[in-house]
């Protein structure tokens, strides 16, 4: 019954936000950063309601941890599509996220997260993959925040896996810090039951930021290693909770 709900949902959110298209529009030519602001309170409420058709408790934990006033790369575990609703939920106003090239195919989903200044990432095309980084960089020195996945993609065990070390340029570039995000079960609400959505207990964390800034070069070049082991830590210690 949930999976049926939330296609309803779906079905319905996207008829009533046709008109937010033109509104969006409007906004951008005004202030770009206004029209992302207005994206993502739109993109929160959708959210915010999905999980709640879900049956989803969402248990955050090291909001504090969260710069103020500031831009951050915000470095996560993968588990599953749900991330993406519980990241953005929690996340401060003009976060964007790394997304998989794929996605731009996606009718009204992909027109959204282009509102939001999402970055979509093409692993077969070098060329196309350093352009998403260095548009990655200038979004964060204009005060964009951005959620990776350093893995690259889902984890299907209960293990944090290698993080791609290429990710953390982006803090490195822009001389953001990085805050690592520990996500627990949201593979329990959909991946483990696929293609039926289940309720459960989903934990998200923020931890402690990390300046690359403060690091000397053999530091930077096993950040990933870093932020992982930080992850992975904190993952084990929810896991408990759930």
């Amino acid at each position: 019954m949930r999976t049926i709900a939330v296609a309803i949902f779906l079905i319905l959110y996207s008829i009533f936000t046709i008109p937010m298209v033109a509104i969006e529009w409007i906004v951008g030519k005004i202030s770009p950063e206004k029209h992302h602001i207005i994206a993502q309170k739109c993109v929160v409420k959708g959210f915010k309601m999905i999980l709640h058709i879900c049956g989803v408790k969402l248990t955050v934990k090291g909001q504090e941890n969260i710069p103020k006033n500031q831009a951050a790369l915000f470095a996560y575990n993968h588990r599953s599509y749900f991330d993406i609703l519980v990241g953005y939920v929690t996340a401060p106003m003009r976060t964007s996220f790394v997304s998989k090239y794929e996605m731009l195919k996606v009718p009204m989903i992909s027109w959204w997260m282009k509102c939001m200044n999402c970055l979509f990432l093409d692993r077969e095309d070098i060329k196309q993959g350093m352009k998403t980084i260095l548009d990655g960089i200038e979004l964060l020195k204009k005060g964009t925040s951005i959620y990776i996945a350093p893995e690259g993609t889902r984890s299907k065990n209960d293990e944090v896996h290698k993080f791609h070390e290429a990710s953390f340029k982006l803090a490195d570039k822009s001389k953001t810090p990085i805050v690592p995000v520990c996500i627990n079960n949201t593979d329990a609400l959909f991946e483990k039951h696929e293609p039926w959505i289940h309720s459960g207990h989903v934990i998200i964390e923020y931890c402690e930021p990390i300046y690359m800034s403060d690091m000397d070069r053999d530091e930077k070049k096993h950040i990933g290693e870093k932020v992982r082991a930080i992850i992975s830590e904190k993952y084990k210690k929810n896991a408990k909770e759930i």
